[in-house]
C-alpha cells in the first residue's frame, strides 16, 4: 500500500516549461524594451526623411517603424498584465493575456504598417510625385539598419539559446515558442531589415532612372512583407489562445519525471497545455503503486497535484486514476 506523500518533504516535480525552459521572462522584457527604443528613434528619423525626400518607400518605412513602435507598447503591456498573480476569479493566473495583447500588436502591424504602405504605394503609381534629397534617405536608412540590427541581435541571442537547448532550428523555435514577445520582436525586426533593403533599392532606382515607379513598388513590397509577417503572428497567437499543447518531447519528459516518483507506477494519460508564456496546466491519469484504498488514493493524488503545482512553470494540475485496461505511455 502506498504511503501518502508529504508535500513539504519532497521538492517540486520539475517537468514543466520544457519547451521553453531557458526563455527568461526578464530577458523577454529587455528584448521588447530594446526594440521599443530602437523603433522609436527610427520612426522619428524616417518620418523626417519622408517629408524631406518625398519618397514613397521612405514613407512606407516610416509607417512600418511607427507600427512597430506601437506594437512594442502592446508587448510591454502584455508582459505586465500576464505577470499579475492569480486570484480567486483567475486561479491559474493571467498568463494568456500575453497572447491577447500580442494579437492586438499583430493586428496593428497589419492595419497600420501594411495598410499605409500598400495604399500609399498604389497612390504613388496612380499620381506619382518626384523625390529628392536622396542622400538624406540613404543616411537615415543606414542608421536605421544599424539600430534594427541591434534589436534583432538581442532577440536572436535569446531565441538561439532556447533553440540550442531544444535541439531545434532557430526559425522552428521562434515559431513554436510559447513566448509571443520573442516571436514578435524577432519577426518584426527581421522584416524591418528586409524592408530597409527594399526601400534602399526602390529609392536608388528612382534616383538612377528618374522614375517614381520603383519607389512606389518598393512601398507596396514593404506593405506585402508586413502583411505576411502580421498574418503569421496573428495565427500563432490564435493557436495559443484557443489551447496549444506542448510538443511531444515535453510530454515525454513529463512522463519520465512522473514515473520517477515512488508513488506512481504507470502513466496512461498526460497533457501539457500552455496557459501563458512558459506556463502550462497539466492533466493526466496515473496508476499508483501498492493499490491504495479509495480514500488513500485520493489523498495521494491531491498531494501529487500540489507538488506538481509547485514546479516552476506549472500553474495547476489535475490527476485521476488510470483504468486497468489503459495502456501505459
Amino acid at each position: 500500500m502506498a504511503d501518502a506523500p508529504d508535500d513539504a518533504a519532497g521538492p517540486p516535480v520539475d517537468i514543466a516549461g520544457r519547451s521553453d525552459p531557458e526563455d527568461s521572462g526578464s530577458e523577454s522584457v529587455l528584448t521588447v524594451v530594446v526594440a521599443f527604443c530602437a523603433n522609436l528613434l527610427i520612426a522619428v528619423a524616417k518620418s523626417v526623411a519622408a517629408v524631406v525626400t518625398g519618397s514613397a518607400s521612405m514613407l512606407a518605412e516610416a509607417a512600418h517603424s511607427w507600427a512597430d513602435t506601437g506594437n512594442e507598447v502592446f508587448l510591454i503591456i502584455a508582459q505586465r498584465r500576464a505577470a499579475k498573480p492569480a486570484d480567486k476569479e483567475h486561479p491559474f493566473g493571467f498568463g494568456r493575456e500575453v497572447y491577447v495583447w500580442s494579437l492586438f500588436a499583430a493586428i496593428g502591424l497589419f492595419a497600420v504598417g501594411a495598410g499605409v504602405s500598400i495604399t500609399h504605394g498604389i497612390s504613388e503609381l496612380v499620381d506619382p510625385e518626384p523625390a529628392g534629397d536622396f542622400v538624406v534617405a540613404y543616411v537615415v536608412l543606414a542608421v536605421s539598419f544599424v539600430l534594427e540590427g541591434i534589436s534583432f541581435l538581442q532577440a536572436s541571442r535569446q531565441a538561439k539559446r532556447a533553440a540550442a537547448t531544444q535541439e531545434r532550428d532557430l526559425l522552428d523555435h521562434v515559431l513554436a515558442t510559447s513566448d509571443p514577445t520573442v516571436r514578435a520582436v524577432f519577426f518584426e525586426d527581421a522584416a524591418a531589415l528586409v524592408g530597409i533593403l527594399i526601400a534602399t533599392l526602390g529609392i536608388g532606382l528612382h534616383q538612377v532612372t528618374g522614375s517614381p515607379v520603383p519607389d512606389a513598388v518598393g512601398s507596396i513590397l514593404v506593405g506585402v512583407l508586413l502583411a505576411v509577417v502580421a498574418v503569421v503572428l496573428i495565427d500563432r497567437n490564435r493557436r495559443f489562445l484557443v489551447g496549444q499543447v506542448a510538443d511531444p518531447r515535453a510530454n515525454a519528459a513529463a512522463v519520465r519525471a512522473l514515473l520517477a516518483l515512488p508513488e506512481v507506477e504507470r502513466v496512461t494519460e498526460l497533457r501539457l497545455e500552455f496557459v501563458g508564456a512558459r506556463q502550462v496546466y497539466l492533466t493526466g491519469a496515473v496508476d499508483l503503486t501498492g493499490n491504495p484504498r479509495e480514500d488513500e488514493a485520493s489523498h495521494v493524488l491531491a498531494t501529487l497535484e500540489r507538488r506538481l503545482a509547485r514546479s516552476r512553470a506549472v500553474v495547476g494540475a489535475t490527476l485521476s486514476l488510470s483504468e486497468p485496461q489503459d495502456p501505459a505511455l
